[in-house]
């Protein structure tokens, strides 16, 4: 048999690499080096195969290799982007992809990556200019349209963002994902009520899960009634990340002879929040790489009795793992209050001030559970800063402030607190908003002197605490209220001004204050906020009372008693798993 040339040796390797097959690839990437030394390609193919495998060190020398060799490819500055893009390096990724683009300049995907890396560093207009040039080369890139997208919706234009997911699946409507995303965006958008919202998410089902259906094989899980129980928790944030605040309490509480623990945690790079997760449960299971199928079975196979959805439509989700019921039990919780739409979810958790009994039990297709007092327990973590003295008694005037997402300050929220700060006029206004144009546009809708609006960036948690110290009064958006960073403010000693809304996430404000004793702080109506607002700028020792006990209001309410609000869940798991066994042919 004639030995293969080194050409043919590299080309067998490239169709491995696409193939998945890295080890038999990467084998002849190296034959091929040993033949030439100087094939930068095939040094180019190892770096790539290391990236895929988890070995970035690896990488960025196989591709640095690739690039001294040969350094007019654009692929090898692409591909070193994305290794330094997953190490966090985002400086140095963009210097690598605006290298890639130089040498091609009609890479659509690398306009896209450079535009990732450019949000990533909150750079909002030099990350829609780029993507906005991947789509001059590329006009029907999915991933583009997806990504302008989510551009959009942190930038609270969610008209802009659900024309952009409404194109990406005009041209691929398969992307499920994408559709997911969409949904999400729901929750934030003004023109979408509860009835509209629902709609949509069942029109995702019909078309997404539905095919699973069919497919759906008996649990074989043992029904006696009174046994221990596994429960799983399926969430890519198992990390430093706001959903921990409420899921280590939780995790950290729970009865070990009752009840398993099982984490599947999508975390590729675990962290020392992941090591406390890890060690306040009883079983972790990394879901990294795995597909929706495979991850399915192995839940089936752990026998997981009740499986707990902690993403839901947000990024990261697995809809399709659950579309599949690989558990006779399925709840969705804490992602935001809402509905998936899945016929695959049993069961949502709320509670009775986000869903007053009987109100709205139709806005969901899951039943709803209400959990005994909230649907939040919250632990801040850590050494965290202590509350000050009111700031507005040295100042002279009160500081407002909102540090949530931007993506929830919708152009209503801006007008309504334009009308706080023209009703109190020597007023300031801080803002938690990422650099760029945008900031222009919100100075134009509150309508007042840009020196009484003060814009910060995304900040370190500490840092970012520490602006509650500057902050007199908390004043929440609509129609998606704060969740997490509502509790922080109240943690912070800072007063919450919420409008309730007609959604179940514009009801957050409204379960937190019942929670602390502290309704009076909820409007109904627009006057009544912009009325409160005034009563309480008005009135600083109420104001200095409120900020003086609010941390230990909270730590004496049902949001912080880690004990009870785990006992109340361990009740529900086990009630609903009676019921299921109570229940012919249920599988």
């Amino acid at each position: 048999m004639t030995p293969l040339s080194t050409q043919q040796i590299f080309d067998e390797a490239v169709r491995l690499h696409g193939r998945g097959d890295f080890p038999r690839a990467e084998s002849l990437y190296r034959q091929v080096l040993q033949s030439n030394p100087d094939h930068s390609d095939a040094m180019h193919g190892l770096g790539v195969i290391a990236g895929q495998s988890a070995r970035p060190a690896e990488a960025l020398e196989w591709i640095g290799r690739a690039i001294a060799v040969n350094p007019d490819v654009a692929d090898y500055y692409y591909n070193l982007g994305t290794i330094l893009c997953g190490l966090g390096k985002d400086a140095a990724a963009i210097d690598a992809f605006e290298k890639s683009i130089h040498l091609r300049q009609d890479y659509a995907d690398a306009w896209c990556s450079l535009a990732t890396a450019r949000r990533r560093g909150e750079d909002y207009d030099g990350a829609i200019a780029a993507v906005q040039s991947a789509l001059k080369f590329q006009p029907n890139l999915v991933k583009a349209h997806n990504n302008l997208a989510s551009y959009y919706r942190a930038l609270a234009r969610t008209d802009d963002s659900l024309a952009c997911y409404d194109r990406a699946l005009a041209i691929d409507p398969a992307q499920a994902a994408i559709a997911s995303n969409r949904l999400y965006l729901l929750s934030f958008h003004p023109g979408f009520g509860a009835e509209a919202i629902l709609a949509q998410c069942r029109a995702w089902n019909d078309h997404f899960v539905r095919p699973h259906c069919g497919t759906l094989q008996p649990h074989p899980n043992d029904r006696s009634p009174q046994r221990p129980l596994r429960i799983g928790f399926v969430s890519p944030d198992f990390k430093s990340h706001c959903q921990s605040f409420f899921t280590l309490p939780f995790f950290t509480h729970h009865d070990r002879n009752q009840f398993q623990f099982y984490c599947y945690a999508d975390v590729p790079q675990p962290d020392a929040v992941s090591e406390r997760i890890r060690a306040a449960t009883d079983v972790w299971q990394s879901a990294v790489g795995m597909t929706d199928e495979a991850l399915a079975e192995l839940i089936r196979g752990d026998r997981i009795d009740i499986l707990v959805d902690l993403a839901m439509h947000m990024a990261g989700g697995r809809r399709l793992l659950f579309a599949r019921k690989p558990a006779p039990i399925q709840i969705a919780w804490l992602a935001y209050p809402g509905t998936t739409g899945l016929s695959s979810i049993d069961y949502r958790l709320t509670d009775p001030y986000l869903d007053p009994p009987g109100d709205f039990d139709a806005d969901y297709s899951e039943r709803s559970i209400r959990l005994q007092d909230t649907f939040w327990c919250y632990d801040p973590g850590g050494d965290q800063p202590a509350p000050n003295p009111l700031p507005a008694f040295n100042r002279g005037y009160v500081t407002f402030g909102c540090l949530n997402n931007f993506a929830k300050v919708s152009p209503a929220t801006l007008r309504l607190w334009s009308q706080v700060l023209r009703q109190i006029p020597d007023s300031r206004l801080i803002l938690l908003c990422p650099p760029g144009e945008h900031r222009r546009h919100v100075l134009e809708t509150l309508a007042v002197g840009a020196s009484r609006v003060r814009f910060l960036p995304k900040q370190p948690r500490q840092d970012y605490l520490k602006t509650y110290h500057e902050i007199d009064l908390a004043l929440d958006t609509l129609p998606y209220n704060g969740h997490t960073t509502s509790l922080d403010a109240f943690w912070m000693g800072v007063p919450v001004i919420t409008l309730v809304g007609q959604t179940v996430v514009g009801r957050a404000g409204w379960s937190q204050l019942n929670n602390l004793g502290l309704t009076e702080l909820a409007a109904f109506q627009e006057t009544d906020f912009v009325r409160i607002a005034a009563e309480l700028s008005g009135d600083l020792p109420r104001l200095a009372e409120l900020r003086g006990g609010l941390r230990r209001r909270m730590e004496h309410s049902p949001l912080m008693d880690a004990p009870r609000f785990t006992r109340g869940m361990e009740t529900v798991f086990r009630e609903l798993w009676r019921d299921f066994c109570k229940t012919p042919g249920s599988a």
